[in-house]
């Protein structure tokens, strides 16, 4: 049965809950958030990416693509984010819900929900031991910054306008930002 208020609860809590509608929610300090849903250019650039990232690992199964991947910190056990896309090498096991091991975690930015992932999602995937790269990629303009960790350190690289290539170094793929933004309506920058 659908519980009809949002209150605090664990990740365990969270993991089991259902509340009786289509709503997407990550857990956030033991507050479920509700997600609103994506917008069509958002849509568009998570599925084309997720689609050549999944050709790239063809050759290296079982590493695999998952899209709207539940990822949690290490740290606290009331939180789970929900990515756009990550990347494991872990064997997939039927009825988990959440990403073991991430190597690349994907978060395709739009105006309501740029700040939470520059600001709260991003520093703490970045304490993900088994995480090498963070791509934040813009659904409003054709712009990229790749985060790449280099020891201890996190350089980014700025991947900007048409012209730009996106090269991954977790994943054996380079994609043309022109092919990734083709089609989809994008504002000045």
């Amino acid at each position: 049965m659908a519980e009809a208020a949002l209150r605090r609860m664990s990740l365990e809590e969270f993991l089991r809950w259902e509340d009786g509608t289509d709503t997407r929610y990550q857990l956030v300090e033991g507050m479920p958030q509700a997600m609103p849903p994506p917008a069509p250019g958002h849509g568009i650039l998570a599925a084309r990416l997720g689609g050549m990232i999944d050709v790239a690992l063809r050759s290296r199964r079982p590493c695999a693509v998952v899209s709207e991947a539940g990822i949690t910190r290490a740290d606290r056990d009331d939180t789970c984010y929900i990515a756009d896309l990550a990347v494991t090498c872990e064997p997939y096991r039927r009825g988990e819900q959440l990403l073991r091991e991430p190597l690349l975690i994907i978060e395709i930015l739009w105006p309501s929900t740029e700040a939470f992932d520059r600001k709260v999602k991003s520093p703490a995937y970045r304490q993900i031991a088994s995480v090498g790269e963070i791509l934040l990629l813009d659904s409003e303009s054709c712009y990229g910054e790749l985060l790449r960790r280099q020891g201890e350190d996190w350089l980014t690289e700025l991947v900007l306008g048409q012209d730009a290539v996106l090269s991954f170094s977790s994943v054996p793929l380079k994609v043309a930002m022109s092919e990734l933004y083709e089609g989809i309506e994008l504002g000045a920058l």
